[in-house]
């Protein structure tokens, strides 16, 4: 295994770690988007994040990439330090793989990274409790007959 395989891999492991409820079967190596839909959707958004981290950081990208992880930890109830988490656990994941100094300039993109993790993750719970509150209130409005009965 290559050193950027290895790197994404421990990162990606780094999810798992963070919730008890994901489990390694959900992370698994090569899941199948039909059997697995989270763990292929976490997967191939955490490669598209580790390549934006190597590349030109293009926003839409990292959002995108952003958003699939981001959604699916939103609803799990973790906190924001639980959910946001994975980016930062990057940088001592470089530093223990790497004995080179070629990811050694990742420190400021790692912190950009995790600023907009923040305020996906923000972003989402957000929508998340609109959603909610919008079903409560559908819910415990008083059913109106659409015509009048009897009459």
């Amino acid at each position: 295994m290559n050193i950027e395989r290895e790197i994404l891999e421990t990162w990606i492991g780094t999810l798992a770690d963070s919730h008890s409820q994901m489990s390694a079967s959900l992370l698994a190596p090569k899941p199948d988007p039909f059997r697995n839909p989270v763990g292929y959707a976490i997967r191939t958004s955490m490669g598209e994040l580790w390549k934006q981290l190597k590349g030109d950081m293009d926003p839409q990208a990292v959002d995108s990439a952003l958003d699939v992880v981001l959604r699916i930890r939103a609803v799990q109830d973790l906190s924001v330090t639980e959910a946001v988490g994975f980016v930062v656990r990057l940088r001592p994941i470089l530093r223990q793989l790497s004995a080179t100094s070629e990811f050694a300039s990742f420190d400021e993109r790692i912190d950009q990274l995790a600023l907009a993790a923040f305020d996906k993750y923000v972003q989402c719970r957000d929508q998340l409790r609109a959603a909610r509150l919008h079903e409560i209130g559908r819910l415990t409005r008083p059913h109106r007959s659409r015509g009048r009965v009897g009459v």
